[in-house]
């Protein structure tokens, strides 16, 4: 089972959405740095269930219980292990789909991968309730990542055909209020929109896709590396190990393809004695390796694959077409509870590259 990521930070997610409780391993984190406990609660809180009507109203408190890794508050070298429990599971929701596999979902195919031997509840393992753990390590990382001067912050940036505006990787501040907000955008009025579609796509029993768009500011040139090692490699390949995502671009992204040269090329200025770009298509990121500009990428999430309308499926031991009906809580739009989601796996991401160019055993 792909459970493990990492070069440096040796990382390793285990549970299942309904077992006794799901957690994180982290091997690779310097000693000596003190974790920050209640900004790391609030950094659960945001992607947590049960927030408002438009997440699903699984009630868990996402507690973590650190097991090893820490002396009181502060990392001791050891390697960290966290747990979270779950306490809120209605497991008799999910006893059909082994049999009768959702459409969108992982059932069938893991089915064919485990005969049977799979965990259906919830999702299993497949689940986003596994988000949870990776944002534990994802939250770590970013409060390292803070103390050296690097942010990392993303907001909804698109609810099926409703957008909000894009980060102005060139001058955007003030980001610490999308932390505080039930549907983070840089506009209140993409807000309320998007808010309108995601409710009327619960009324009908349906669900709806979005966009996650997220900056970090502060990181330093010069990290990274060429083809396998390349930052977009690696911010990529934990970015499509969160659940439902199914694109993932950087800087200008796909918009590239329809740009020539002269319009994509982002000119070199010299500016206080460093070489800087005077735009920023190039999302932060040339030939793998970090430009000091922002670092820009936008992950795609596809609409909630579990919804209350009747779906076409294959009962699996008869052969016979039957129709779907789905019980259980999910949510409408997985990417408005995806949006520290995305910052933490970025964070890790980055977290990584950094501490191969900056090895330490001891944070100082």
């Amino acid at each position: 089972m792909s459970s493990h990521w990492g070069n440096h930070l040796h990382l390793s997610v285990f549970g299942q959405s309904h077992g006794p409780a799901i957690g994180v391993t982290v091997d690779g984190l310097p000693a000596g740095f003190p974790i920050d406990r209640e900004a790391l609660s609030a950094f659960l809180a945001r992607r947590g269930p049960g927030r408002s009507h438009l997440t699903t109203p699984r009630g868990e408190r996402d507690e973590v219980q650190f097991l090893s890794g820490l002396k009181g508050d502060v990392t001791c070298g050891a390697p960290l292990a966290a747990v979270i429990e779950n306490r809120d599971t209605r497991s008799g929701d999910y006893a059909q789909l082994s049999d009768l596999p959702r459409p969108g979902h992982a059932d069938w195919t893991a089915q064919i991968k485990y005969k049977g031997y799979q965990d259906v509840a919830g999702g299993g393992h497949f689940s986003g309730r596994l988000t949870a753990p990776l944002c534990i390590a994802g939250g770590i990382c970013r409060q390292m990542l803070g103390s050296c001067g690097i942010s990392v912050y993303a907001h909804l940036l698109g609810v099926g055909a409703v957008s909000d505006r894009v980060f102005d990787p060139m001058g955007e501040t003030g980001l610490e209020r999308l932390e505080a907000m039930p549907l983070p955008t840089l506009e209140t009025s993409a807000a309320a929109h998007m808010e309108r579609v995601i409710v009327a796509a619960h009324q009908a029993g349906d669900s709806v896709g979005g966009v996650v768009e997220c900056m970090v500011q502060g990181f330093p040139a010069g990290l990274g590396g060429a083809l396998f090692g390349g930052l977009e490699s690696r911010l990529a390949s934990i970015l499509f190990a969160v659940p439902g995502v199914k694109g993932v671009e950087f800087g200008a992204g796909f918009s590239a393809a329809r740009m020539t040269g002269g319009e994509h090329n982002d000119s070199f200025v010299a500016e206080g004695g460093q070489v800087k770009t005077a735009s920023n298509r190039h999302g932060g990121i040339l030939g793998g390796i970090s430009t000091g500009m922002p670092l820009v990428l936008r992950a795609a999430f596809k609409p909630t694959p579990s919804i209350a309308k009747p779906q076409d499926s294959v009962r699996l031991s008869t052969g016979e077409a039957e129709q779907l009906h789905l019980r259980g809580r999910h949510d409408p739009c997985i990417a408005v509870r995806a949006v520290p989601v995305v910052e933490a796996a970025a964070a890790i991401a980055l977290m990584d590259v950094w501490l191969e160019e900056n090895g330490r055993g001891v944070w100082i």
